[in-house]
């Protein structure tokens, strides 16, 4: 299957997932009446959004260029995930209201044992999603589905801490632990919707690829560039899945325009071969014009 239609499908299928999830955390409450499932419920209800927004996006990012957007659509996903960020920001102050009331005349739940088995089960089905979104969104480069899995994985934790909470409370009958697991539950996914706000923000701002993939990149062009003398200059930046490459070839000044064709075909398929989605612009310079940026040190070829 198409690595583009892979991630749709894992996409569309977050939406059901966090229907049925949502569904199952809202019988827990009902069963039991604590506000500490309850706040994890509302939490879901950002996940049903969050899932269908992931969606929009992929679909729009995957979209090929056009005349109005020339070097494609891959930012679409990073406004899904700054999207998410504020859903789960809301959601936490939500769960902070709901919690505050709670905890001026806090009670027992009933039928405890049902309502955490329920919400149990759906910890379980949000794990296991969560993991496929996550190691999928990595090894494809997609933001919006990594996002929406980090997003669920948090819920997740969310779930355990308040199931392992209550069962303390019902061990020692303290039933102010209900209000109070709210309070941290809220805390917890305030900051997780902070970090996902951040990094979709540095997405936005076309934020260069990591060292260890700049390095990759060097050595792809090294390793390709026989018949050229130094690169400098090299600049990239990341936009969802993909990556743009930019840098200046230094050849000798009686090469031909042909011939240095040839090496930038070859550094350019190279790249492609191994790394997904890239796009390279490559200036070519003879040797006896080449001038470095301030500050910029050229990387002989071996």
């Amino acid at each position: 299957m198409p690595v583009k239609q892979r991630i749709r499908r894992l996409a569309f299928a977050s939406i059901f997932v966090a229907f049925g999830v949502m569904a199952l955390k809202f019988a827990a409450w009902r069963v039991t009446g604590s506000v500490a499932l309850y706040s994890d419920a509302l939490e879901s209800i950002v996940n049903v959004i969050a899932a269908g927004a992931a969606y929009w996006a992929i679909r729009v990012s995957h979209k090929p260029a056009d005349a109005d957007h020339p070097h494609g659509h891959h930012k679409a996903e990073y406004f899904s995930a700054v999207l998410e960020g504020v859903l789960i920001v809301l959601a936490s102050l939500l769960i902070m209201r709901e919690a505050w009331s709670a905890l001026q005349a806090p009670r027992m739940m009933e039928e405890p044992a049902l309502g955490l088995a329920i919400n149990g089960a759906a910890a379980v089905a949000n794990a296991v999603w969560a993991t496929v979104l996550i190691r999928t969104g990595r090894k494809e480069r997609s933001p919006a589905l990594e996002a929406d899995g980090r997003h669920i994985m948090t819920d997740v934790v969310t779930s355990v801490g308040v199931i392992v909470g209550l069962v303390g409370a019902i061990l020692t009958g303290w039933a102010i632990l209900d209000p109070l697991l709210a309070i941290i539950v809220a805390l917890n996914i305030l900051w997780q919707g902070w970090k996902v706000i951040g990094q979709s923000v540095q997405g936005l701002m076309d934020v260069a690829a990591d060292p260890v993939e700049t390095r990759k990149i060097r050595d792809i062009i090294s390793v390709n560039s026989k018949g050229a003398l130094e690169v400098h200059d090299l600049k990239t930046r990341i936009a969802g899945r993909a990556t743009f490459i930019e840098f200046h070839l230094v050849v000798d000044s009686t090469m031909t325009v042909g011939e240095s064709h040839v090496i930038c075909d070859r550094i350019e398929t190279a790249l492609q071969d191994e790394l997904p989605s890239v796009r390279v612009i490559i200036h070519v310079e003879p040797d006896d014009e080449a001038k470095l940026p301030p500050g910029t040190t050229a990387v002989p070829f071996a």
